[in-house]
């Protein structure tokens, strides 16, 4: 499978993780939707808010991903807030597996595209931050944000 630029879409960007976690690793995985859920998705109709993943046996499950319902579905549309089945490897899920299981780390959905007319979730393998760290990444974000600005300035 080709990795062109082209075939890729960002549809939405979990900002909230990176301000509250410290990305470790991430892994693209493929996820199971009913049609209606692929629509309302591709629309840019759905939330990241609090959701996360947990291992049971092989299989990956995405919680607490809220995608709203499809505006022209009918009677047989999907539930809003169903845990929904990630699709990787079983080696990758037992090597997430055995790093999720060390004290601190959790996986946490950080973006999700489409690649081709496929949808794709980015997960991340992530470990809390601590207050004084979100203080200082807000800090550097301000003073990065300055530094533009007066750069910009300087080239008018």
């Amino acid at each position: 499978m080709k990795n062109d630029k082209s075939d890729y879409k960002l549809l939405q960007r979990n900002k909230k993780a990176y301000f509250d976690y410290e990305v470790v690793e991430d892994l693209e995985c493929g996820i199971a939707l009913v049609g209606t859920e692929v629509k309302s998705v591709r629309e840019g109709r759905f939330s990241f808010a609090d959701s996360y993943v947990t291992i049971k046996g092989n299989i990956l499950t995405l919680v607490g991903l809220h995608i709203q319902p499809y505006t022209h579905g009918n009677i047989h549309n999907h539930d809003v807030q169903r845990p929904r089945r990630l699709l990787a490897h079983k080696q990758e899920i037992k090597r997430l597996r055995r790093r999720v299981d060390e004290k601190g780390f959790t996986l946490i959905p950080t973006s999700i595209y489409l690649r081709g007319n496929l949808v794709k979730v980015q997960i991340s393998l992530c470990r809390g931050k601590k207050l004084h760290d979100k203080r200082a990444a807000t800090k550097e974000r301000d003073l990065n944000r300055d530094m533009r600005r007066e750069l910009k300035q300087m080239n008018y």
